[in-house]
């Protein structure tokens, strides 16, 4: 008898924890489908085609409230002690709401200055959870990529080793996170070959910094920030 009752409990814990992995599972994917219209708004603003970005807001508008109507009441576990939970429901739709306005008002710079403080709203609900999806692995990428591209504006002084190790350590950071990224995405997206396109890609031209500065290139260099440059848009539109 207590054997079996032992039995059961284990099975009632295993099915249950099964039931909130599937359930946490949704809450993401849920997030997903209201994010990527978010990424492709903030294409369409970086091409300048307004009418298209605001057409992803409204659906992106659409897919919140889907999410807020599945997930804003009774919360999984492992967000219900999230304290920033509450704070990015409430965000995200206002920040929606606050970049159409700016689009009526001509303002594409604030719109898309809004839509990029929803990636960090939802980035920062999910590491306060301690929970990371591809998606917050771009967003440091993204980090690491600007001051790597302010290279671009200012050559390092190839003469002075201080500003190679600089611009070395700033390479050796930007590839980890790449790497990291790599090991965070799910296997059927790491492996397709728009992943390893963009990734494979953006590894191997930052890899070649270290010729720019072994040659003193600065354009060499140029090129290759350029290409770094377009990566990490592509990443950004695709997986941010």
């Amino acid at each position: 008898m207590i054997l079996g009752g032992i039995l059961a409990a284990t099975m009632w814990l295993a099915l249950n924890a099964a039931a909130g992995a599937d359930e946490l599972a949704d809450f993401h994917a849920a997030v997903e489908r209201a994010a990527a219209h978010n990424r492709v708004a903030l294409g369409y603003l970086r091409n300048a085609n307004v009418d298209l970005a605001a057409l992803e807001l409204e659906r992106m508008r659409d897919a919140w409230g889907a999410l807020a109507s599945q997930f804003g009441g009774a919360r999984h576990p492992a967000l219900r002690d999230n304290d920033r939970f509450v704070a990015m429901m409430v965000d995200v739709p206002t920040r929606v709401v606050a970049a159409l306005l700016m689009l009526d008002m001509g303002r594409s710079d604030a719109a898309a200055a809004s839509l990029e403080a929803i990636r960090q709203s939802l980035s920062a609900m999910r590491r306060a959870g301690k929970i990371e999806v591809l998606a917050d692995c771009v967003l440091d990428a993204n980090a690491a990529m600007r001051p790597l591209l302010a290279f671009d504006e200012s050559p390092p002084d190839w003469n002075a080793a201080q500003a190679r190790g600089d611009i070395a350590d700033k390479t050796a950071a930007y590839m980890s996170i790449l790497r990291r990224c790599e090991r965070v995405a799910p296997a059927a997206i790491s492996g397709a070959g728009e992943f390893r396109r963009l990734f494979d890609g953006a590894l191997a031209s930052a890899g070649l910094i270290g010729k720019a500065a072994a040659d003193a290139d600065n354009q060499l260099l140029h090129r290759i920030l350029i290409e770094l440059r377009s990566f990490d848009r592509l990443m950004t539109f695709r997986f941010g």
